[in-house]
């Protein structure tokens, strides 16, 4: 059946019985479309192409090859659960099978013998509340949207002025903000040493914009001078850590608020070196707050492959290399890794590609984030100085 072909809602029954599937679909069948599969490996592949298209999935537990519990995790690991709710069936009454399924993320439980009044209650029910469910979570998905959108254009209209008085192109904040993003991501797959949500690493990505904000208060002819700078110059260069996180700590009223914190660590700390030998505190290892040390990796890919008014643009493998090496300073040997496992992938990140996927998916994960932590809530569940002088000045 092509699941586009009506306008009915559309049922997946998942259950080895026949006689079991042909009862559901008579009690069903006027209302609904009904989709059938007798095993949980028949299940998946149709999942697989139409998951978008079902309102419900109606799962047997106990069938071979695949049972129930089977297919659940299957949609929990490519987060179908999320989207699409299911109806668990079985004989048993058990409270172990019947939790052991609200914990793999089902809607509802129904036992055999089925009676046609409950199973149809049930299946409305359902429906309508995953309905409102998704009216809500996209309603709430527009909202931060929007906020999000108008916060980050308001920082980079900050960034970009800091920008153009350094006679910089403008993509430089953009970059930082990709390879922030995408160096986050890699950390958190890689290792839970730092406990990263994707409201963190929103957060932090967003506010890697203002990590240079301090050198609005540098001289023109320090920022933008072609040669070589002198001791006495480099110091005041470097000063712009400290004065971007004075500014930012003189916000009183917003001072407490997670985006100014974040930023205001970045700010001070993104000129800090894993060895101790950065500036402004001369901090080691992991005294550097984990937003400062991926911005300071970012920041450091993106003045070597970027174009100065002191120097050239070093080609992408080259960037990688020297920082690998050494050359620019020592970081987390866990973000070289990390920088080692994106660095294949950074040319096309920073071309622009990923812009409206990304400015969109952003949202809808901190919205699911933060309905989760909701749920969780109401569960219970919870009672050297860094390198040469010449790099410095990106």
């Amino acid at each position: 059946m092509d699941l586009r072909d009506s306008q009915k809602q559309k049922i997946l029954i998942v259950d080895d019985s026949e006689m079991n599937r042909a009862i559901l679909a008579e009690m069903l069948g006027d209302n609904y479309d009904i989709i059938e599969a007798e095993d949980g490996e028949k299940a998946i592949p149709i999942l697989q192409e139409a998951a978008s298209e079902l309102s419900l999935v109606l799962l047997d537990v106990v069938m071979p090859y695949m049972d129930g519990f089977g297919v659940l995790k299957v949609m929990n690991q490519r987060r179908w659960i999320e989207e699409l709710p299911v109806i668990m069936i079985s004989a048993e009454k058990g409270p172990t099978q019947i939790e052991r399924a609200y914990e793999l993320g089902v809607a509802d439980f129904i036992t055999r013998p089925f009676d046609a009044l409950i199973v149809r209650r049930r299946v409305v029910n359902t429906i309508l509340l995953y309905a409102k469910q998704k009216k809500l979570i996209n309603m709430v998905e527009e909202q931060i949207y929007e906020k999000e959108r108008h916060s980050n254009m308001m920082i980079d209209i900050l960034s970009h002025i800091v920008e153009f008085r350094n006679g910089e192109s403008g993509q430089h904040i953009v970059h930082v903000r990709v390879l922030t993003e995408a160096m986050l991501r890699a950390l958190v797959a890689k290792t839970d040493r730092y406990p990263l949500t994707q409201v963190d690493i929103a957060l932090i990505s967003t506010a890697s914009a203002l990590h240079d904000v301090g050198k609005i208060a540098i001289d023109e002819d320090i920022l933008n001078k072609p040669g070589k700078l002198t001791d006495v110059e480099f110091a005041t260069m470097k000063a712009h850590s400290l004065v971007g996180a004075e500014m930012l700590d003189n916000l009183s009223t917003y001072r407490e608020e997670p985006l100014v914190k974040t930023a205001y660590e970045i700010c001070r700390w993104h000129h800090e070196r894993w060895d101790g030998r950065g500036y402004p505190d001369g901090l080691v290892g992991d005294e550097i707050p984990i937003s400062a040390q991926i911005v300071a990796l970012a920041d450091v890919y993106d003045a070597l492959t970027s174009e100065r008014c002191y120097k050239k643009a070093f080609p992408h493998d080259v960037a990688v290399e020297m920082i690998l090496n050494g050359e620019c300073g020592t970081f987390n040997p866990l973000l070289m890794d990390c920088l080692r496992s994106v660095a294949p992938s950074l040319p096309k990140l920073l071309s622009g590609e990923w812009t409206m996927a990304s400015a969109w998916e952003a949202p809808k994960e901190l919205t699911r984030e933060i309905l989760r932590q909701e749920e969780l809530a109401q569960s219970g569940v919870f009672s050297q100085e860094g390198g040469h002088k010449e790099e410095e000045r990106k």
